[in-house]
């Protein structure tokens, strides 16, 4: 099997506004989002050889971006501790949403074929506004597990949380995606008019 041509700088470059959009979701910083991106370009020019085209460039790079982002990440906890926030209560934002017996208090709407909301490039906007909403921590433990893939232990090493903690942050970030998800996609079907 012949080995993929190396990519360009320009093939690289081109990637730039996603990744820059991908660290800016996680690290919610601008500055540092910037300079993992860069990092990332140039282990990417450094390392070019190692891109064999057994996977799409987009998805190599940003497997450099993740681990950039894990040292930016370690970094920032050595030197200086999360901020306490909202998400040091765990209980408050969840029992607004149900009665005392459990029940919802208002039905989350029907999403109809959310798969299809996948390939809409306004939907990812819409995820991206939705994540920036959640409290800092709550929204960093669900960028470790949904986009970098991170097990529960290795969240808890990096956010340094207990495992009760972490689980307690991912059920707070769906019920709170599911909401603003619902408020600001699927509850007027990505904008458009629901049918009567």
């Amino acid at each position: 099997m012949p080995q993929e041509p190396a990519p360009s700088h320009a093939e690289l470059e081109q990637h730039r506004p996603y990744l820059l959009r991908y660290a800016r979701l996680q690290l919610r910083a601008a500055d540092a989002a910037e300079d993992v991106v860069q990092e990332t370009l140039l282990a990417a020019l450094e390392n070019k050889s190692g891109f064999a085209g057994r996977s799409q460039l987009r998805t190599w790079l940003t497997g450099i971006l993740k681990h950039k982002i894990i040292d930016q990440l370690r970094r920032q906890a050595r030197e200086a501790p999360l901020p306490a926030g909202p998400d040091e209560d765990p209980d408050a934002a969840i029992d607004a949403l149900f009665h005392a017996d459990g029940h919802w208090k208002e039905m989350p709407a029907d999403w109809g074929k959310p798969d299809e909301a996948f390939e809409n490039k306004a939907f990812w906007a819409v995820l991206e506004r939705c994540q920036e909403r959640l409290p800092v921590k709550t929204a960093r433990a669900f960028m470790l597990r949904e986009m970098m893939e991170l097990s529960t232990e290795e969240i808890c090493k990096e956010l340094a949380i207990t495992q009760t903690n972490c689980w307690v942050l991912l059920h707070r970030a769906r019920l709170g995606l599911r909401e603003c998800l619902g408020a600001l996609w699927f509850g007027n079907l990505g904008g458009r008019k629901k049918p009567r």
